[in-house]
């Protein structure tokens, strides 16, 4: 069965564009040209992955991606024209998992989407639960617990504190972190860990992981496998 993509953007041109490159890969495509449609499409057309414009006529793409979260936790990357990095923060504070500017090269969007779901692909596949003292982490449910209280995180945000929970006493560089969770293919800046770090900093009331200056993080709680 092949995955399906949404591809929301009010330019007919990018949204041609997209589908092509991505329709040769073996993706199911399916289109949406305003923020309404968009978030019907999500609940009947049910995507894998979402790519998605920030600037929609009638509901924009930060409000769209926080109604299209109610129901579904599909891999999302936004688009955007804009150079004014706070629209980026605040886009994947809210769940989005990737970012692409534009103008953006067709080949990349493609690499960054085939990446995305080959690391989606080793979810499927059941692992280990990781115990600390105060977190409990399993990967085959993806749940995680903070002293018997579930935590509520993205796709992006498990797989960051999963990665730094295998690694806990270890600092892994932003470098790191991006190759672990995004994937070899990422070409984009690695300021996208240190807002998905934050957020899940936010979470746990900014205990566990530490910011070492200049290298990257490192999650100080003990960690064992089972």
């Amino acid at each position: 069965m092949s995955r399906k993509i949404l591809i929301v953007d009010d330019e007919p041109g990018i949204r041609n564009l997209i589908s092509a490159y991505l329709r040769k890969e073996g993706y199911e495509i399916f289109e949406a040209d305003d923020g309404e449609k968009a978030v019907k499409a999500a609940h009947a057309f049910k995507p894998d992955l979402i790519i998605l414009d920030i600037m929609l006529p009638g509901i924009n793409g930060l409000e769209v991606l926080t109604q299209i979260r109610r129901e579904s936790q599909a891999y999302t990357i936004f688009l955007t024209a804009r150079t004014e990095e706070t629209d980026r923060i605040v886009g994947l504070t809210l769940g989005g998992d990737d970012y692409v500017t534009k103008p953006f090269s067709p080949k990349e969007l493609v690499a960054r989407v085939n990446a995305a779901f080959r690391r989606l692909q080793t979810q499927t596949t059941p692992q280990s639960i990781l115990l600390s003292q105060h977190i409990r982490l399993d990967h085959k449910s993806r749940n995680v617990l903070v002293e018997d209280s579930q935590l509520e995180l993205t796709q992006m945000e498990f797989d960051l504190l999963a990665t730094l929970m295998e690694h806990h006493g270890q600092v892994l560089s932003r470098e790191q972190l991006l190759d672990h969770v995004w994937g070899a293919a990422y070409y984009g800046e690695t300021r996208v860990v240190d807002v998905h770090v934050g957020h899940i900093r936010q979470k746990l009331n900014d205990r566990f992981i530490t910011t070492v200056r200049g290298i990257g993080y490192r999650f100080d709680d003990e960690v064992e496998t089972t």
